[in-house]
């Protein structure tokens, strides 16, 4: 099996003749694109459909190219040439922000834009993506100040995300006399030896000392950028920016925070008992959050991965199945964490080879199984979306986690079902409700944490001892008296790459929204069996082309009632209990 993914269904190699080549074709496509937006004729019909087909020719070249940059440099973050080659591509790119401005502006000024999508077969299938840049041309600023503001951005906001990723990824930590990167020492937290966990949490706390200070200008410096960019564009607050690239109203969000802080309390019961269980009264100690609890200590292999993922998912997706089956034997997925690479985990969708790529640090514990079924839940939601046309394959943040968190439920729902013995029950229940205990209570406090630091951009600048401070104070928040409110991690701040984006604020509620969301699908899921799987390969399809709110009632779901949501996590308050009563034998 093997330890690295294979890119050269991209590229064998920036040096290559066809990497050359491609990269000259995006060259010469950006120049017809910016000529041709520098000059938009009064036919808006003939405009319009060839401003479009421009623009797929862009995105087309400009796919690949960027994608094996992207990836090459998160496996090796010194890699210099995937650094100068991704900062060449963004300069190329950011030199079309005037002709993109150009084109919203000149579709926002449509007044006939329905009766041209009407008329034209291929402006149909843009139908959503026109209807939303017009909406959005309020928003776009002068042609020029665009282009300046993309082209800042390269010093700026990209150069800020860079230095946190590269500060996370190459910083080591002292452990035991040995020196260790930060995911894997973050990866012994789930270690079934209590020291080793604590020595860990020790190592990885004074590992963050030796960054925080650089970490904090890039924090400041992000938030500060979109501030100043949502001031610019009048477009509310950067929440409100986040909400309307997201195709999701405020009504829904509003309704999912009102559910999930009623119900907080319930994790917090779950945190205290298993405190209990390790021998301890009161909140749960940070280090011990991943603890593992009853016979699910195993480790597993990637072998072992791959045998679990199959067998559990082949009942209820064939096609998931055999996709999953594809990216072990064909190398889409790179497994091990080493020096350089960047920590945690992501899935990259190439529809350009209608594939993916999935980036992970396995260390053998059943949450990487998990892991990997998450991710892989992300490549079949691209496999839905493959055949999109080029400019309809982005779906937005919260259906971004819908499949993955899906994923996750339907194994770990498999494995409780499965399970006879009550101690190997009690460790897939705890596994699982470690994870939702993360995309809740931890979310929850991201959530607030970025809303803080968003606040403070407004006034100055909050320097690493300050951030820390926000950061235990959305912690007490989120975790109540489920933790130990002395043994908190202040840092956590510094090696979450969610707040590291220019582009993509408020990265939290999302996992949220997928959790809860994928939860509501899963019991329609038990209820209807193999008749729900078209109804939910039609809802991932929808994904990049409708709203959120709109993708829902294709499963008969009203986002804006606060009762969905209460539905949604009754089905975690049951889990709990679960949890409690097993605890107690």
């Amino acid at each position: 099996m093997n330890k690295e993914w294979d890119l050269s269904p991209l590229y064998e190699g920036f040096d290559t003749e066809k990497f050359r080549t491609d990269l000259e074709a995006l060259k010469k496509a950006a120049a017809e694109y910016n000529a041709f937006a520098a000059a938009l004729p009064e036919d808006r019909a003939f405009g319009i459909h060839r401003a479009l087909e421009l623009q797929e020719k862009l995105v087309r070249l400009v796919m690949p190219l960027f994608e094996y940059a992207g990836l090459r440099g998160t496996v090796n973050t010194s890699d210099e040439e995937a650094v100068n080659n991704q900062a060449l591509l963004q300069k190329l790119m950011s030199d079309s922000s005037a002709a993109d401005a150009a084109v919203k502006a000149y579709v926002g000024k449509t007044e006939n834009l329905e009766e041209l999508i009407a008329a034209d077969p291929f402006l149909g299938d843009y139908a959503y993506l026109l209807r939303t840049m017009q909406d959005d041309a309020k928003y776009v600023l002068d042609e020029k100040v665009e282009e300046a503001l993309a082209k800042m951005n390269l010093s700026g906001g990209s150069a800020w995300e860079n230095l946190q990723a590269y500060l996370t990824s190459t910083v080591e930590a002292d452990y035991r006399g040995q020196k260790l990167n930060l995911s894997a020492v973050r990866n012994l937290a789930y270690d079934p030896d209590p020291a080793v966990r604590k020595d860990a949490y020790d190592a990885e706390v004074a590992c963050y000392e030796k960054i925080k200070d650089a970490v904090s200008f890039s924090l400041n410096s992000l938030k500060q950028q979109v501030t100043t960019e949502c001031e610019l564009r009048k477009g509310g607050s950067p929440l409100e920016m986040t909400l309307r690239h997201s195709r999701m109203q405020k009504t829904t969000l509003d309704a999912m925070i009102t559910a999930i802080e009623e119900y907080l309390p319930v994790f917090w019961k779950y945190l205290r008992a298993k405190a209990k269980m390790l021998g301890y009264e009161g909140g749960l100690k940070w280090w011990d959050m991943f603890a593992p609890m009853g016979k699910n200590t195993a480790t597993y292999t990637v072998e072992d991965a791959k045998k679990y993922l199959i067998d559990h998912f082949k009942p209820f997706a064939p096609d998931m199945a055999e996709m999953m089956e594809r990216a072990f034997d064909e190398a889409w997925i790179d497994f091990y964490p080493h020096a350089g690479k960047v920590g945690g985990a992501f899935c990259a969708n190439l529809a350009c080879i209608k594939q993916s790529r999935v980036l992970t640090n396995f260390d053998g514990a059943f949450g990487d199984i998990v892991t990997l079924a998450h991710e892989l839940g992300h490549a079949y939601h691209g496999m839905m979306i493959e055949d999109h046309r080029p400019l309809n394959l982005d779906y937005s943040m919260p259906v971004a986690e819908t499949a993955s968190t899906f994923n996750e439920t339907v194994v770990m729902n498999a494995a409780l079902d499965e399970a006879t013995d009550d101690q190997v029950k009690l460790g897939l229940l705890e596994s699982q409700l470690q994870d939702t205990t993360q995309i809740m209570c931890d979310i929850m406090s991201r959530y607030w944490f970025e809303t803080a630091v968003f606040e403070k951009a407004k006034e100055g600048f909050a320097f690493s001892d300050e951030l820390c401070e926000m950061m235990k104070a959305a912690q007490k928040r989120g975790y109540g008296d489920g933790l130990d409110l002395d043994t908190l991690n202040p840092y956590m701040w510094v090696c979450k790459s969610h707040y590291y984006s220019a582009g993509l604020s408020f990265y939290n509620f999302p996992y949220a929204f997928g959790g809860l969301f994928a939860a509501g699908l899963y019991a329609q899921y038990r209820k209807e069996g193999e008749a729900f799987l078209p109804k939910y390969r039609a809802l991932l399809k929808a994904t990049t082309v409708a709203s959120v709110e709109d993708v829902a009632k294709m499963a008969d779901i009203d986002l804006g009632d606060v009762n969905f949501w209460r539905s949604s996590l009754e089905i975690f308050k049951a889990r709990v209990e679960m949890f409690l009563e097993l605890a107690k034998a």
